[in-house]
C-alpha cells in the first residue's frame, strides 16, 4: 500500500483517488481564474460608473455665457 493510503487509514479520513484529486485541483484553478476575471470586470465597471457619474454631474452645471442658463 502507498504511504498516502496508510496515512489516510491511520488518520481515520477517507482516501481520495489521485484522478479525483487532480480533477478537483483543476476545478479549483478554473474557478480561481474565473474569479480573477470577474474581479477585473467588476473593477472596470466600477470605474466606468464613477466616470459616468462625474460626467453627469459636470453636465448638470449651467453653461456660462449661454443666455438663460447663467
Amino acid at each position: 500500500m502507498e504511504a498516502g493510503g496508510l496515512e489516510g487509514i491511520r488518520s481515520a479520513e477517507g482516501v481520495v483517488p489521485k484522478g479525483q484529486m487532480r480533477e478537483l485541483e483543476h476545478r479549483v484553478r478554473e474557478l480561481e481564474r474565473m474569479l480573477g476575471r470577474k474581479t477585473l470586470e467588476n473593477e472596470i465597471l466600477r470605474e466606468a460608473v464613477k466616470l459616468a457619474r462625474e460626467k453627469k454631474l459636470i453636465s448638470r452645471q449651467p453653461l456660462l455665457g449661454v443666455e438663460g442658463l447663467d
